[in-house]
C-alpha cells in the first residue's frame, strides 16, 4: 500500500479532483496549506506598499493507494494535470504504509482502502 501527498496549485483542484475521480481513485483527503519551496514566495504591491509574502497557498491531496500499479496511475494524473512547467507547480510525496484500518468494520490492509 502506498500514501501519495501531493502540494499542488489551489487552482487545480476541481481539474485533479475530477480527473482522479475518472480513473476511480476516490479516497481522497485535500487540506488547504501553506508553504514555500525554491521561489520563497513572492511580492504583492497593496496600497502602494510592497508586501513580502514568504508562504504561498497551496492544497495538499492526500491519496492512499493499494498497489504500486495504482501509485504509478495516480501520480502521472497529478502530473499531467498540476504540471504547468512554471515554478511552484508542488511536489508530490510518496510513503509505504505499514497498515490501514476502516474504524467502523475493523477491517485492515487492502480491503479497509
Amino acid at each position: 500500500m502506498k500514501k501519495i501527498e501531493a502540494i499542488v496549485r489551489e487552482e487545480k483542484f476541481e481539474e485533479l479532483k475530477d480527473a482522479l475521480n475518472a480513473i476511480d481513485v476516490n479516497g481522497i483527503t485535500v487540506s488547504q496549506v501553506l508553504g514555500c519551496g525554491h521561489q520563497k514566495g513572492y511580492s504583492e504591491v497593496v496600497r502602494g506598499a510592497t508586501i513580502d509574502i514568504a508562504m504561498t497557498p497551496k492544497l495538499k491531496f492526500e491519496i492512499v493507494v493499494s498497489s504500486e500499479e495504482w501509485a504509478e496511475k495516480t501520480i502521472n494524473v497529478i502530473l499531467d494535470i498540476a504540471g504547468t512547467g512554471n515554478i511552484g507547480d508542488g511536489k508530490i510525496f510518496v510513503y509505504e504504509l505499514e497498515d490501514v484500518i476502516r474504524i467502523r468494520t475493523r477491517e485492515r490492509g487492502d480491503i479497509a482502502i
